[in-house]
């Protein structure tokens, strides 16, 4: 009961993503994610030599980061983990920090230039420029609180959406094209197997960041809501 007490602010968001999942309410958040995993596979590709040829984002919630050179294991074992560690890093700003409002606004900003070196396809650049000003805005004229709950939802759809994910490309439709069938095709081992592992992985990491994370009391205080 004190665990309720002490972090219903959290279940309920959690819950309403959950029954909000296939409505249009979430269908941005998911987008968010998906942006994240694309970003991660050229993050990836930077950082082990590589460069990004192009990053795109689909209305099908879908998404696509050419990259070339770099070390091909990582980059695309970065997709679905680098985004679940940048969606669990941006709840542990807002739960333990009081960076909301500069983290936002950075997002902002990577979103943007990200769109701007990366991205050419209309869709994803109306994507990325509505919701890099979007945050922007936020960051700028919106309250800490306000900012800290944007970062908590973008962590928590993040949190849900990548196990699911996981499961649904690499394990449910093993035999579709995914990061998982890529990596088995030129590594070995079946899909299923590199799924799985990413699966427990994803899992261990949500359990131990939540468990690290969210602290004694993770309600905010909406009394005083202002921009400071």
């Amino acid at each position: 009961m004190q665990m309720i007490k002490s972090h219903w602010q959290l279940i309920l968001l959690t819950a309403l993503v959950f029954l909000l999942w296939d409505t249009p309410a979430v269908f941005p958040l998911k987008l968010l994610v998906v942006f994240l995993h694309e970003l991660s596979h050229g993050g990836a590709a930077i950082a082990t030599g590589g460069t990004i040829e192009r990053i795109s984002v689909s209305a099908q919630q879908g998404g696509t980061a050419l990259t070339r050179g770099g070390n091909g294991f990582l980059i695309l074992s970065a997709g679905y983990l680098g985004s679940l560690f940048l969606g669990m890093a941006l709840l542990w700003v807002a739960l333990r920090t009081r960076w909301d409002r500069v983290v936002v606004m950075g997002f902002g900003f990577l979103t943007l230039l990200v769109a701007l070196l990366y991205v050419r396809e209309a869709f994803a650049l109306l994507f990325c420029g509505v919701a890099g000003f979007g945050m922007l805005a936020i960051g700028r004229y919106l309250s800490i609180e306000i900012n800290d709950m944007v970062l908590r939802l973008i962590g928590l759809t993040s949190v849900l959406y990548v196990p699911y994910d996981i499961f649904d490309d690499t394990i449910r439709r093993s035999g579709e094209r995914s990061d998982a069938y890529m990596l088995a095709a030129q590594y070995g081992g079946p899909t299923v197997l590199w799924g799985a592992l990413w699966l427990l992985l994803s899992l261990a990491v949500i359990y131990w960041g939540l468990r690290r994370g969210i602290g004694r009391n993770s309600n905010l205080s909406f009394r005083r809501i202002r921009r400071r």
